[in-house]
């Protein structure tokens, strides 16, 4: 094996790793709501959310990843060793996320373990941070709530007076109808997780392939990048078979039960807020706050704020939001410190 060769195995293992992780936290997000929702099979949402995050990826997943392999830190520093540690620090504050059971915000803990060497370099583009990606992520999900909260308040309750949302609709013909717009719905989530989560390993590794490869233009880093995504994308996949099922039951049954009416609410909107921030301004950001934010929308709008926010389920997404970043920030920022010291950033 070539140096070179080894040097691109390496983090595009760990990067692998990364998206088994990445798969397992997605999976909440995108089909919680059908499983909520009695809909689908928790045996077959591995493959369909694999299909769809790869998809999404291909299609849609170009400017997030030139945002996190390109803009938040000088590209010129992305090298294998500085990448390896990158996509370490991520996996391993996922990983301790998952294990918990609990939905994590992949894009903030990647982005601060870009921001982290960007710092110790002094090369960190503070515009991006701090006046797109950061504001985006206080923004989305408030706006997620809102507009979840308003369909909750002033289209699901009075449809449900009317009969039209659950019991008479499930005893009538529009009960597939129902079911169908929810699978639509979770798939729609799953390619706008692909659009933007997988740009959390694809961009690093198309940035330092380009780098060791002594390749320029944005068509080589195109290319890379889409060879990139073939490689990393069919590991969500895995991640969401190994732990999915945890976190499926965390933010599908254990924070309010859903009718169909609902799901569907909760999906698009967070899933059409993800992309939007994927194809607009290429935005690395939370789907799983968005979805949420959402849910907690429409419970609040159905059950009163006193009976969500006490719940000891939210208590711990809030939580653990905080703790995994600042893992990935620290460890990206400890190990960062201990390879220049010892000569391997050269």
């Amino acid at each position: 094996m070539t140096p070179l060769l080894s040097h691109l195995l390496i983090p595009f293992i760990i990067a692998m790793f990364l998206a088994i992780n990445m798969g397992g936290s997605g999976t909440g997000p995108s089909f919680s709501v059908a499983y909520g929702a009695n809909v689908l099979k928790r045996n077959l949402i591995p493959g369909l959310f694999g299909i769809m995050v790869f998809l999404g990826a291909i299609i849609a997943g170009k400017n997030t990843a030139t945002t996190i392999g390109k803009e938040i830190i000088d590209p010129g520093l992305m090298t294998f060793p500085l990448v390896s540690i990158i996509l370490f620090s991520v996996s391993i504050s996922l990983l301790i996320a998952n294990l918990a059971g609990i939905p994590q915000s992949t894009s903030q803990s990647t982005v601060l373990a870009v921001v982290a060497p960007a710092a110790y370099y002094n090369s960190l583009n503070s515009g991006k941070v701090f006046l797109e990606v950061i504001p985006a992520w206080f923004i989305l999900p408030i706006i997620a709530y809102i507009i979840s909260y308003l369909a909750g308040r002033f289209i699901y309750k009075p449809m449900r007076r009317r009969g039209l949302t659950q019991s008479r609709a499930q005893n009538a013909n529009l009960k597939p109808v129902w079911e169908g717009l929810i699978i639509a719905m979770s798939l729609y989530v799953a390619f706008s997780i692909g659009s933007n989560n997988v740009a959390n390993a694809s961009g690093p590794i198309a940035t330092m392939t380009i780098n060791e490869l002594n390749l320029a233009g944005d068509k080589n880093f195109l290319l890379i990048l889409i060879l990139s995504t073939l490689l990393i994308a069919p590991n969500f996949a895995i991640g969401s078979s190994i732990f999915g099922n945890k976190i499926l039951r965390n933010t599908g049954k254990e924070i309010v039960l859903f009718g169909k009416f609902e799901a569907v609410i909760i999906a698009f909107v967070s899933g059409s807020l993800l992309l939007f921030a994927s194809l607009s301004k290429g935005i690395p950001t939370s789907l799983v706050q968005l979805n949420v934010a959402c849910i907690l929308g429409i419970g609040v709008a159905k059950l009163g704020p006193s009976n969500i926010f006490r719940k000891t389920e939210v208590r711990k997404f809030f939580f653990m939001w905080i703790i995994s970043p600042a893992v990935a920030f620290g460890l990206t920022l400890l190990l960062t410190w201990i390879a220049d010291r010892s000569g391997l950033l050269g």
